[in-house]
């Protein structure tokens, strides 16, 4: 199976050792995006802006790799405060229709810098 690499500069460039997103036949592996506005690469401030931000930068990925977000079947949540779920689930309402993706949403002491929610996805396009 080949695998092939996909980017946006509509999202934030990769600040690692990592692709934003690997597609390895019809499946999309999306890494991680954190609420980086991809122009400054700068972290947006407030955690509703840093929500929809990391759901933008979702987005642009998906469309680079041919898909949207009608074809994520796992999404995966990283909270630094749990508090904050019912805000995420407000804003995941604006992106998403049912049937919705298989979930999770992961309580954690701290994502790269210091950002409050990151979000990662698996995409089967077909």
């Amino acid at each position: 199976m080949s695998k092939t690499v996909i980017s946006s500069d509509k999202a934030p460039a990769a600040i690692g050792t990592y692709s934003q997103a690997i597609k390895a036949g019809n499946t999309v592996y999306m890494s991680g995006q954190i609420p980086l506005d991809p122009a400054t690469m700068e972290l947006v401030e407030g955690f509703e802006a840093q929500t929809v931000q990391v759901f933008e930068n979702l987005k642009a990925v998906a469309e680079a790799a041919g898909g949207s977000f009608k074809d994520i079947v796992k999404l995966n949540i990283f909270l630094t405060d749990l508090s904050h779920f019912a805000k995420v689930n407000e804003v995941m309402g604006r992106y998403f229709e049912q049937p919705y993706p298989a979930r999770a949403a992961i309580g954690v002491a701290a994502l790269p810098r210091g950002a409050a929610v990151e979000m990662d996805a698996i995409l089967v396009i077909e």
